[in-house]
Order: C-alpha cells, then structure tokens, then sequence
C-alpha cells in the first residue's frame, strides 16, 4: 500500500481558532491521519502534516487549501518567513510504497484542480516542475505576495494552473505552489545573538547558493558580476540546504533558518555541526535548534551516531537512548519540550495495535501468557527468551567499549554491541509475528467448506498459513544462533568481571533457539508438503547444533574465568 505526506505551509500562524478550522478539514478525509500542526508566531505561519494512500491525501490537500483561501486574506499577512499566497506550498512526499516520480503525476492533477476549481495561481516545483528553472521554490516565490501582480503579467511566470491574472480572488489568496519532493527538514538553528546580519552570513556561509562574490575578499568590497551583469556567487559549504537569517521576537533571539532538500547530501547533524564552527568564528554560540514539523526518524538516529563517535563511545545502545541523545545534542528543546512521539514520522505513523506484546510490562505479559488462551504461546516466548538472551551480550559489548584502559578498543566493541542490537530488535518483532502466525490458521481454519471449491479454497488457506506459522519459528531460530555469537565472542575477549552475564546470555539465547526449533516441528504436523519439510528440518537441526554446539564452548570457557 503506497503511503504518502503532505506538508502544506499556511500563512497563518497566530490565530489558533483559524489554523485549527484548517486543519480539521484534513480528518473530514477517510483515511486520513493528520500528524503534525507546528504555528509559529514571528513568521506568522504553520506547517501541517498529514499522511495516508495518495488519493484521499491529495483530496484533504484540496480540502485545506480550499478552507485556507476562504480563511486568510493574503493582503493582510505579515511575518518572517518568505510567502505569496495563503496555502504557501503544498508538496507531497513519498514514505512508503511509492516513487518520487510516480508521485508526479499526483501533484499535477491536484495542482490543476487548485488553478481551476479554485481559481488560485499554481506554480509546480521540485520534481513536479515543468521547466528548469521552476524546480527551485525560491524562484517561484521570489517577489513574494507583493510582486505576484507583476509576476502574473510576465509570460515568463505564467502559472502552471489557474488563473494568469490578478482579480480579486487572486488579491486574497496569493498563489501556492504545488511539488513532490523528498523528505525537506524545516531546521532553526538558535544563536545566543539578536544580530540578523550576522545570522544571514552565518547562513550565508552554509547555503548552497552561497553569497555574492566582492572584490578583494572583504564583505564591504565591491559585487563581482558576470559577463550578463548578474553577480558571480561563492558557493556555500552544504549541498540541497536553503538558509536565511532571521529575529525571532517571540524567543528575542536570532535564527539560522534552514531547508535540508536532501539529507543523504546534507545530514541534519552536518548542518548543526557546520553551523557550530560559523557561528563561532564570528564569536557567537549557538545554543540548540527547533524543528519545524516533523522528522525522520533515521536523522536522529544518524546524529546520535556521529555525537557517539566524538565520545569514542558504543553505538549498539537502543533506539530511545539514541533519540534522547541526538536530541539533547542538538539542542532540540532548548526552545520548547521535544516529545519524539509527536515529532518523529515513523513514531507518529505506528499503530500500536501492529505489536500488541511488545509493548505490555513482563507481569502483564507473564499474566497474558498464563491465561487459558494457546496464544501468547512457545513461539513468542522463544523470541522474548532470545531477546534477552541478545541483550545481556549487547551490555557486555557496551560496558566493554567503555572500559577505562580499552579506549583503542571501543570501536571493536562497538561493532559486536550494534550486532546484538540488531538481533534484539528483530526477536523483539518475532514476539508478535509468532502470535499472528497463528491467528492466520484460526482464521484458515474458520473459512466454510460446504462447497467442493469452498473446500479447497479453505484447504489452500490453512496451508500458506501453517507455511507461515513453519517460517516465523524458523527466523526466531536463526536470529537467536546468530546472537549465540556475540555472547561467545564477549565471554571470550570482553569484560572479564562481565563474563557470568555472556554466559547467561548465552543460555538465553540457546533456551531461545531450542524453543523456537520446538515449534518448528510441531507446526508440521499434518503438513503435506515433504520437500518443504525436508529443507526446514534440514537448517533447524543444523541451527540446533550449533547453538548447543556454541552453549556448551561457551560454558567450559566461563567457568574456567570464574
């Protein structure tokens, strides 16, 4: 199922009853989950975020731009942050499912529809745009709403849909600009300073663009123009970053405000650490950062692995540790509380309900298993059982890579520690994947049969589901062999005092394995299909081996150490 974002930019950001009214149409859409309302005050502006399958997106897209140009009277509007019309920008993003490109056509025809059911002047930009030079938003927004009358009157910047002149509609609504783009992060960068020059030039400094080259070097010398008279730029230090300076009253601070287009070219951790070393060359500090909307989970995680490996510290500790510690790096509540739940894409789209047993405490899961119920069963508790067991190898690694005298070791360890996150995580995934193995037969198994064609067609159900129930088993199985590794290698070279814990985790991870290699068998039973059995069976009783192989190595060598 193909799932989309869309991001619009309303240029309102004070009024809460009016953003709310925008917003709340989002929901009058099926399908339909609004994540994020983010106003701010001194640009006089609010990003909104919603996800869901293209069309009904595309369809609450139209609906919020719809409410905002009944709304905001562009002619009105006041704040920091560059705009020309009411629904500023509207791009759509793809997460899932889908291609950049095949998320075109998308915005095409919501663009279209905006320009003419709407009447609102639409310009396509980032990978929706028709020509070259409209790819860049700054290029269709230059003038802003001031010069949009002029604009409309240039051939030039005739819009790609709806009206190509200025009326009253028009005076009201400003234009939008319609795109697909990839993930943007809307960045601020705080400065303990109320300069906005020197907040440009920080930004100067980092934009791609850069700023216009002056004779002799010097920020007061002479422009430098090319051969057309337009000037010659000195290109900035980060590629795809947008950046202006600006005063923020309602913190009495200035800003870095950045737009990162594209984060494989430009990390969000490279952002604050460039900025870091511009802002301290002027003698100026910065002392956090806000986030505009919302973000990728992966951003954060890459930050708080760049800020572990300053420390020379392990990167196998798990993902809330990570997320506090990017968080806490770069300053992300220095303005106001950072809750990831609220901010974090991937946070906001999980359901729950997805992975019901991971998320109750061990006494209600011991509770839950207890009941007279066959599901949570063996499965689930081989995958909890090897989790554990993969965990005390993961703080061993860690405790290991910060072991005062090891410091020229801490990138071994690390490596063994990231390793065994790994394989905790994915046993932790296996925990609910087991129970809804099983719910997949319970549903097979209530399919009718009255019929000749009911009969088989319930007979192929049970089939792949008991093929599913076979497999999920047999991951639990492989996962907790291969976790058996990083404990063996810790009771060997890691922490000696740590040694009894890798061979608990070890045992762990054998109870783990040995248990899933039950279900795998029992699962067979009345299974039809021989050479699938055959290949099963063959990899468990090999996986078996080895993990009682490796329990037994393990034991000898640890308690030699004690």
């Amino acid at each position: 199922m193909p799932i989309i974002e869309c991001v619009p930019n309303i240029s309102e950001g004070r009024d809460r009853a009016k953003i709310d009214a925008i917003a709340a149409v989002v929901e009058t859409v099926e399908g339909v989950r609004l994540l994020d309302v983010d106003p701010g005050k001194a640009t006089n502006r609010t990003v909104i975020t919603f996800s869901g399958e293209p069309g009904p997106v595309c369809e609450a897209a139209f609906r919020l731009v719809k409410k905002a140009q009944e709304m905001i009277d562009m002619s009105l509007h006041q704040g920091e942050h560059p705009r020309f019309g009411a629904t500023d920008v509207c791009p759509l993003v793809p997460i899932s499912g889908i291609t950049l490109e095949e998320l075109v056509p998308h915005a095409h025809r919501l663009g279209q529809r905006i320009g003419e059911e709407l009447g609102i002047p639409v310009y396509a930009y980032e990978a929706a745009a028709r020509e070259g030079k409209r790819r860049n938003l700054a290029n269709n927004r230059a003038g802003e709403y001031e010069g949009l009358e002029k604009k409309l009157q240039d051939p030039e910047w005739k819009p790609d849909f709806g009206p190509a002149h200025w009326n009253e509609s028009v005076r009201r609504s400003g234009a939008t600009a319609v795109g697909a783009r990839k993930v943007l992060i809307a960045y601020n960068i705080n400065l303990n300073s109320t300069s906005v020059r020197r907040a440009n030039a920080i930004a100067f400094d980092l934009r791609e663009s850069g700023r216009a080259k002056r004779e002799g070097g010097t920020l007061t010398g002479k422009l430098v123009k090319d051969e057309q008279g337009q000037p010659v730029m000195v290109p900035g230090k980060l590629k795809a970053v947008k950046g202006i300076g600006w005063f923020i009253e309602e913190y009495g601070i200035a800003q870095v405000s950045l737009n990162l287009n594209d984060t494989d070219a430009t990390p969000l951790h490279v952002a604050f650490d460039e900025a870091c070393k511009s802002a301290a060359a002027r003698g100026i500090r910065i002392t956090g950062s806000e986030l505009v909307g919302l973000v990728p989970k992966q951003a954060l995680l890459d930050a708080a692995d760049f800020f572990l490996r300053r420390q020379q510290r392990s990167l196998g500790i798990p993902e809330r540790e990570k997320i506090h510690l990017a968080v806490k790096s770069l300053g992300l509540d220095d303005l106001a509380p950072f809750d990831p739940a609220k901010k974090v894409i991937e946070y906001q789209l999980q359901d729950p309900a997805a992975s019901p047993l991971v998320q109750l405490s061990l006494i209600r899961f011991t509770e839950e298993t207890a009941r007279e119920t066959p599901a949570p069963g063996g499965g689930s508790v081989a995958a909890i059982v090897g989790a554990m067991g993969t965990a005390l190898g993961a703080m061993v690694a860690n405790l290991s890579a910060n072991k005062r005298g090891w410091d020229d070791r801490w990138e071994e360890f690390s490596d063994w520690a990231v390793k065994a996150e790994g394989y905790r995580t994915r046993l932790l995934e296996l925990v609910d994947e087991d129970t809804r193995a099983y719910e997949q037969i319970m549903q097979a198994l209530q399919l009718p049969k009255h019929t000749p064609e009911e009969a088989a067609a319930r007979k192929a159900a049970l089939h792949e589901a008991t093929k599913g129930a076979i497999l999920v088993p047999l991951e639990t199985l492989r996962v907790c062999v291969a976790s058996m590794e990083v404990a063996q290698a810790m009771a060997r070279i890691g922490m000696p005092s740590s040694v009894s814990d890798a061979g608990v985790g070890v045992m762990c991870a054998r109870t783990g394995a040995l248990a899933a290699y039950l279900n795998v068998r029992t699962n067979f039973k009345g299974f039809e299909d021989a050479a699938f059995q055959r290949s099963v069976m063959t990899e468990a009783d090999e996986l078996k081996a080895k993990a009682e192989q490796i329990e037994q190595e393990v034991m000898e060598a640890t308690l030699a150490k004690l």
